[in-house]
């Protein structure tokens, strides 16, 4: 018996057009390996505009027009609804949250994370910002509605780093965890082992879409710190804010500290550490000269990877892809997945 999951989606964008990519070239295997259909009933997007069709609106056709930059040329029902008339007067299962990061607030995805959830309705997202600083009240939102809430992509994209540490690895007690977690950052730091200095190996990694016009948000740490957060919040069970975090980014490592740590048979990574010790977290993000038998020292270019310490399996190290479009998009159909492998929607 086929199952059709009607999916609301809030962003339009890289991950958003991901998403529908995988959905329009797995249609067959997920209908076969799961019995599941998906319907997009409705999407809304800051600079595209809105659409809506309880009939269900075509993947290729919000691909095709999401191309052209607009989704009201798209035939539907409904077009110009605000978010907040789609979260009132839609009929749909999850909400598919895949809007602009806001490290800062939060929002507007936060307000929109929780009007869903008060209404009865799974969320999944790959937005930061409502994870990192409001994730104990949107859990118990969830909980106290009989709905979940999803997240993976907000740490590693489609790479499993919460689901590895929450469903196989929290029972074997983890007392640190330690990581590269922002791929523009282990580019950057590739390209300078390479030779290159700092604002070279930027310009490159913004060249090639890496890194954006203003790149702080990277470089000084504080999409990694964002991470770091969700991290201690959700695996250590320890609640703690972007203020928590000690941070400390890469834009003063010269082409000398390169060398130096390359003589010392080291390799500088900036990483996101979290440890506990006696019931205390302490949390950080800063440039560590990893010696190379490190496995964090070996991973280069933009991937990114995280390292478990735990009591009785010892060291775990998951290495994958961080970021991409597609990458991030398959970590909003797993959660899907997960949720209704659950029996939930």
């Amino acid at each position: 018996m086929m199952h059709t999951i009607r999916l609301l989606m809030i962003g339009l964008g890289n991950v958003g057009q991901g998403l529908l990519t995988i959905l329009s070239e797995q249609r067959q295997a997920l209908e076969a390996s799961y019995g599941l259909r998906f319907a997009i009933v409705g999407v809304n997007d800051l600079r595209m505009g809105s659409v809506a069709d309880s009939s269900g609106i075509p993947f290729e056709n919000l691909l095709a027009a999401a191309t052209k930059g607009d989704l009201r040329t798209i035939p539907a029902q409904k077009k110009d609804l605000t978010v907040e008339e789609m979260l009132a007067g839609l009929e749909f299962d999850v909400l598919v949250e895949a809007s602009y990061t806001d490290l800062r607030t939060g929002e507007p995805a936060t307000s929109y994370i929780r009007q869903a959830l008060r209404s009865g309705r799974h969320v999944v997202t790959t937005n930061k910002g409502p994870i990192a600083l409001h994730y104990p009240e949107l859990q118990a939102i969830a909980e106290q509605n009989n709905v979940q809430i999803g997240f993976e992509g907000t740490v590693m994209s489609g790479t499993p780093a919460i689901f590895l540490g929450m469903k196989w690895l929290k029972a074997a007690g983890i007392y640190r965890i330690q990581g590269i977690l922002n791929g523009t950052t282990n580019f950057i730091l590739t390209k300078m082992e390479e030779g290159k200095d700092y604002a070279t190996a930027l310009a490159e990694a913004q060249r090639l879409g890496y890194a954006e016009a203003d790149p702080s948000g990277d470089v000084e740490g504080y999409d990694a710190a964002g991470k770091v957060v969700i991290l201690s919040n959700v695996l250590m069970e320890k609640p703690i804010t972007m203020q928590d975090v000690e941070r400390q980014g890469i834009t003063q490592l010269t082409p000398g500290d390169i060398e130096q740590a390359r003589r010392e048979g080291k390799r500088w990574k900036l990483i996101g550490s979290l440890e506990l010790t006696e019931g205390t977290i302490k949390a950080s993000v800063k440039p560590l000269a990893l010696p190379l038998s490190n496995p964090l020292a070996q991973v280069m270019g933009a991937t990114n990877a995280i390292t478990y310490a735990t009591r009785y399996l010892g060291d775990v190290t998951l290495v994958g892809a961080g970021a991409g479009r597609l990458e991030t998009g398959y970590a909003l159909l797993a959660d899907i997945l997960s949720i209704y492998r659950k029996g939930s929607i």
